[in-house]
């Protein structure tokens, strides 16, 4: 199965990349989509917006924010929603997405795309940034701790540059 096309507009100034899509993000139809991920809630904090539910204000939050949304991985063999079981990776074209684009930096959702990304695909010219997994599997982050960890992308967001 094919991870969903990359959500990005011609004004998004950031890029935040997972691994690839969990079964129940296949499911829901858009990314993170199980209902104990932590990226809705703590992006829309952030952002000073209520948490979205439905895929399209889900869309509408990120693309009226100038958030790009992508994952490392287009495909590969995966156990369930394990990371560590990935086998077979098939990487996405991140490069030229960002080449013709405006987006200034990269944020990593998870070690996890951040290491698939160092292994497989060439250096961006921009920064990038690890940040700590959104997904309940990372108990040792509280939403607290996430939120402040994560709020390094708004001097990226409130640059109001076209």
């Amino acid at each position: 199965m094919h991870c969903f096309a990359p959500l990005v507009r011609p004004n998004s100034r950031i890029l935040i990349l997972g691994s690839y899509p969990s079964p129940l993000s296949f499911e829901s139809g858009f990314y993170y989509g199980h209902p104990r991920n932590r990226f809705w809630p703590v992006i829309a904090e952030l952002l000073g917006q209520p948490v979205p539910h439905s895929v399209d204000e889900k869309k509408a939050l990120l693309t009226g924010s100038r958030i790009a949304l992508w994952d490392v991985l287009d495909s590969c063999e995966i156990k369930g929603a394990s990371d560590a079981s990935i086998r077979n990776p098939v990487i996405n074209q991140i490069g030229p997405l960002v080449a013709d684009s405006k987006i200034q930096a990269v944020f990593f959702n998870g070690a996890k795309a951040a290491q698939l990304f160092a292994r497989y695909c060439p250096p961006l010219e921009i920064p990038s940034f690890r940040m700590p997994s959104t997904s309940p599997a990372n108990a040792a982050w509280n939403f607290e701790r996430l939120k402040k960890e994560w709020a390094a992308i708004l001097p990226y967001l409130q640059n109001k540059e076209s």
